[in-house]
């Protein structure tokens, strides 16, 4: 499937137009409340609750944004959605809710959650949540796994690998020693066949991006831009940038 050319059309917001200092936590509703008012793409992360609902979360564990702890797979959706981010009103959404939310005004980039065991529990409830969805949206993902699983369980929709160069195993403790390998260069490239790469801006240029994106002609995202060096690397490098701590 060819990426669209929405993918690249304009820069994505990283979990959202956020901004910590005046209360906007990343993947919250006011993050891609901020996101839409920019016209920007939003980039957002799913985890999976205990009860099999697509959580819009980055972290696997409660804490860091929140005042709540545990982690997120061993919660309900009632659970997660009783936790307020810190300093705020607002609470966890669905990808539902999200999609709700943003109504197709524009594009979403949703990245996947792993924990590399095989579970496709996620992105079976995000195919479900997409299926009645008009709006612009990919999928991406880490794990090689996860996008097979995208490819299988949504092929409407453009699906992509998030990719560095490194994978040790301090980083990376759940994949095992084989997973990190067919990670590392894309390997696993013919076998996931993705739409696009979204690659580590401080890791460009790299050969295994450059093939994908001049040979095979994939669109090269690249994350997360946060400094004028970084957005020079992006724009020499990349197709579009995934941006944090400024606005465009």
């Amino acid at each position: 499937m060819r990426a669209p050319d929405w993918l690249t059309a304009r820069p994505v917001a990283h979990r959202g137009l956020h901004e910590e200092a005046r209360g906007i936590i990343e993947n919250m509703p006011a993050a891609a409340r901020g996101a839409i008012a920019g016209n920007f793409a939003i980039e957002c992360d799913i985890q999976l609750s205990a009860d099999g609902e697509a959580m819009v979360h980055h972290d696997d564990v409660l804490g860091r944004l929140t005042g709540s702890s545990g982690r997120l797979r061993d919660k309900t959706v009632a659970e997660l959605k009783a936790v307020r981010f810190k300093a705020t009103s607002e609470s966890m959404m669905t990808l539902a809710e999200l999609c709700e939310l943003v109504a197709g005004r524009v594009p979403l980039v949703i990245e996947v959650k792993s924990h590399f065991d095989g579970d496709r529990k996620l992105v079976t409830r995000m195919a479900e949540v997409l299926s009645s969805y008009d709006g612009p949206a990919v999928g991406m993902s880490f794990d090689p796994d996860q996008v097979m699983a995208l490819r299988e369980l949504i092929p409407s929709r453009p699906r992509g690998i998030v990719a560095e160069r490194h994978y040790t195993e301090g980083g990376w403790p759940e994949a095992s020693p084989t997973q990190r390998r067919d990670m590392t260069h894309l390997r696993h490239f013919f076998r996931t066949q993705p739409d696009f790469v979204a690659y580590y801006v401080n890791e460009l240029p790299a050969a295994a991006p450059w093939l994908a994106r001049n040979i095979f002609g994939c669109p090269l995202l690249t994350w997360t831009v946060r400094t004028p060096e970084q957005r020079d690397r992006a724009a020499r490098y990349a197709d579009q940038m995934i941006f944090e701590g400024f606005v465009p």
